[in-house]
């Protein structure tokens, strides 16, 4: 089996553990969608064109809010949700430096936060293999057919589905199982403690500004225990006892 051909397979099984969440998330926004009377087809196009749950959801959920949010507002909202973006791709920018453009723009294209996750330690991985784009690639198609397959799941079952069944809660689990395989030093615990911390006191910040802020606090948390530190330090492994 080729290099390519086989880092892109294996990035498409390590998203196998992720997908499991985008049912329930896939569900969540056909329910929503549909309350708020958006079209079918322009709920499956959204995941499509997109391409991004958390947006996505904010959206249809603004569509259908009384009395109707201001389209400028309905923008500006999802624009900052998606700005944590900017974050991932200055992260994996210098490692496609080398690729052309086409490999950027696609790449760039499925960029969510589960296929940062898990190309990222791909890259993390100390080997010096030049295909290490390919399981990218083989992660975020993964990502990006099961997101199109339940969200026509969701706009097919999800108006059946009894509002009493409180399918939220998946999202904060989605995002828990990406963020505990990454706390590997201190500096990153410190980081993920403070953003949760911020992230809870500034919940009720308008245009979702909360989760700006919670990035920006878990950066320079992590940036001054680092310093202080003298580099990273690895969390002490936990013995049988505790």
């Amino acid at each position: 089996m080729s290099a390519p051909r086989s880092e892109f397979i294996a990035g498409a099984r390590a998203t196998l553990p992720l997908l499991a969440g985008d049912l329930p998330f896939g569900l969540i926004y056909g329910v929503q969608g549909a309350a708020a009377h958006v079209p079918a087809l322009v709920i499956v196009a959204m995941s499509s064109v997109i391409f991004a749950g958390s947006a996505q959801l904010i959206a249809v959920t603004q569509l259908g809010a009384v009395p109707p949010v201001p389209s400028p507002v309905m923008v500006l909202t999802t624009l900052v949700v998606n700005l944590r973006h900017i974050l991932y791709s200055a992260s994996m920018g210098p490692r496609w430096r080398h690729l052309s453009r086409g490999w950027k723009w696609l790449l760039a294209y499925l960029l969510t936060d589960e296929a940062y996750a898990v190309g990222n330690g791909r890259y993390l991985r100390a080997d010096d293999s030049p295909h290490k784009h390919w399981y990218y690639l083989g992660a975020g198609l993964a990502l990006w057919v099961s997101w199109q397959l339940v969200t026509l799941l969701g706009v097919l079952v999800g108006g059946q589905i009894p509002g009493r069944w409180d399918l939220d809660f998946s999202v904060a689990l989605s995002f828990i199982a990406l963020t505990l395989p990454v706390l590997r030093d201190r500096a990153v615990v410190a980081s993920a403690t403070a953003a949760g911390l911020a992230a809870v006191l500034a919940n009720d910040l308008p245009l979702k500004l909360g989760l700006i802020v919670a990035a920006a606090v878990g950066i320079v948390t992590g940036m001054v225990v680092e310093t202080l530190a003298g580099g990273p330090k690895p969390v002490p492994a936990r013995g049988v006892d505790g």
